[in-house]
């Protein structure tokens, strides 16, 4: 589930979508691919500029969710989406953010549900963006 912010990017094979709104600036994705990820660039998503096993990878790397992708029908082994991780992991990072991946169902501070397979949430209690991190507090660094 994504929300109105979101905007899908398509190439052959492989289409990215990025919602604005869970970002927080990882940077995964530009470090794993900046070829297909340059924000300097607009578009900034430019799937076609790699191969879609290997954008689909570092889609993956994104801790938010922020970046989900679809791979075309007839080769992916994953069915073409995502699949969640199994079992589920909750790692706390050394600032204390809370990275999930998994089956996940999220419940946000105004009571919207948001289904996912990645997400930051924060450790610490100060984030105004509750239940995820948006690093205003200490466990945002």
């Amino acid at each position: 589930m994504t929300s109105g912010t979101a905007k899908t990017y398509e190439a052959a094979g492989v289409a990215v979508t990025f919602d604005s709104a869970v970002c927080r600036h990882a940077a995964e994705c530009v470090r794993g691919l900046p070829e297909v990820f340059d924000t300097g660039r607009r578009p900034w998503i430019t799937p076609g500029a790699a191969a879609p096993e290997a954008v689909a990878e570092v889609v993956r790397r994104c801790p938010t969710g922020a970046l989900t992708y679809r791979l075309a029908s007839g080769g992916a082994a994953d069915g073409g989406v995502e699949q969640p991780a199994r079992p589920t992991s909750v790692v706390r990072t050394t600032d204390g953010r809370l990275l999930m991946r998994g089956e996940l169902r999220i419940t946000g501070g105004e009571g919207e549900v948001r289904e996912t397979t990645r997400a930051m949430l924060c450790g610490c209690g100060a984030s105004e963006d509750g239940p995820y991190c948006d690093r205003s507090g200490a466990c945002g660094g």
